[in-house]
Formats: C-alpha cells, sequence, structure tokens
C-alpha cells in the first residue's frame, strides 16, 4: 500500500481488514459504527466497500443492502433513544456529553425547527448531510413521530446516498486493479478532513454552546 499520512493509513487497513473479515457483516457493523459515532464517515466507509465489491467476493447490491441496514439500526436505536426520555432529560444529557459527539443543544434545537417546518422531508434529506446524518433520528424521537413513518422515510434517505457512495467506489475500483493505489490517498484526505472537522468543533465549543 502506497505510504500516507499515518493515521489514514490505518483507518484505510482498519476499514479494509474488516470488511475482508467480516464481508457483508462487516459492511454492516462499520455502518452501524459511523450512525453511532460521527466521526467514523460513511463517506470513507462506503467508497472503500464499493471500492472492494468491484475486486470480489462482495456484491455491489449487497454491500448497498447491507450499509443501509447497518445504518438504519443505528437510526432506529438514537429515536428510541430520544422517545424514551423526556425533553429535559435529553438535554440534560447534551449539556453534560455532547461534547464528545460535537453536538451541542442549539444543534438539536437547529434540527427541530427544521423537522417542524419540513417534517419527513427533513429526516429524508437529514440522512443524506453529513453535519445532520446522525442527529436528524433524534427529533422524530422526541416529537413521537410515527415509527413507520420515521422507517419509511430514514430508510429511503440511507438507502440512496449508501448507494450512491458505494457505486462511486465500485465505479472507481474498476479502473484500478489495486484499489490502494487510489483508496490509501483517499482515505487520508477524508481522515485528515475529518480530524480538523473534530477538533474546530472543540475549539469551538464554548462560543456555540453559550
Amino acid at each position: 500500500m502506497p505510504e500516507g499520512v499515518g493515521a489514514g493509513a490505518a483507518v484505510y487497513e482498519w476499514v479494509i481488514q474488516l470488511i475482508v473479515w467480516g464481508g457483508y457483516f462487516g459492511v454492516f457493523l462499520l455502518m452501524l459504527l459511523e450512525t453511532m459515532f460521527p466521526p467514523l464517515p460513511s463517506e470513507l466507509i462506503l467508497p472503500l466497500a464499493g471500492m472492494q465489491a468491484a475486486q470480489g467476493p462482495l456484491g455491489l447490491g449487497g454491500v448497498i443492502v447491507f450499509a443501509t441496514a447497518g445504518a438504519m439500526v443505528g437510526n432506529f436505536l438514537w429515536y428510541l433513544f430520544a422517545r424514551a426520555i423526556r425533553p429535559e432529560r435529553f438535554r440534560f444529557f447534551i449539556d453534560n456529553y455532547g461534547r464528545w459527539i460535537t453536538m451541542d443543544w442549539g444543534d438539536v434545537e437547529k434540527v427541530q425547527r427544521q423537522f417542524d417546518r419540513h417534517g419527513a422531508g427533513i429526516v429524508l434529506v437529514g440522512r443524506m448531510l453529513p453535519a445532520m446524518r446522525t442527529f436528524i433520528s433524534v427529533p422524530p424521537g422526541i416529537l413521537r413521530m410515527p415509527v413507520a413513518r420515521f422507517l419509511i422515510w430514514s430508510t429511503l434517505g440511507t438507502f440512496v446516498w449508501s448507494a450512491a457512495l458505494a457505486t462511486g467506489g465500485y465505479a472507481l475500483g474498476h479502473g484500478f486493479e489495486r484499489i490502494e493505489e487510489v483508496a490509501a490517498p483517499v482515505t487520508t484526505i477524508i481522515v485528515v478532513g475529518v480530524i480538523l472537522w473534530y477538533v474546530w468543533r472543540q475549539l469551538t465549543w464554548s462560543r456555540r454552546a453559550r
């Protein structure tokens, strides 16, 4: 594998090894982790899974289905968590622990305002937006959105996003005999970008929290 920034290379190796070891289950697990832990981005996981599918033995359709399923398990857990607690208790959690997932109460209120205006469409589109993707499941839970409605719209948005990124990786993977030639540098760029975003969120935490 071409040499690159240490963090990018390490994440690349870890993601690829988990996919090779677990196959479709590895894709499922990675997307579940991505939904629960935002600094692990689907923008990295899905293209790598698509590239791996281009090399075999995984199929592109299976990657998309299992990626969608893994993300939806995480989405539903967030929804159930938000639905099970009173808003004031959820705010206590965000105020005390939100920093480590780079989420403050202002983020919750911003998503909730958009949800109040546009309802199910926000759930659909929010699953494709990096800043909202994980936490878009929270307002529907707090506001007691019907489970079936939440699952339909969230699954549709997740499927479209997963299909787009995995298909892009699949197409790119067919252009290279060794996916490391392109995947490793791209991984490094994404990982560095995520680290910088996370650091920026931490440095600006006090200002945003006020």
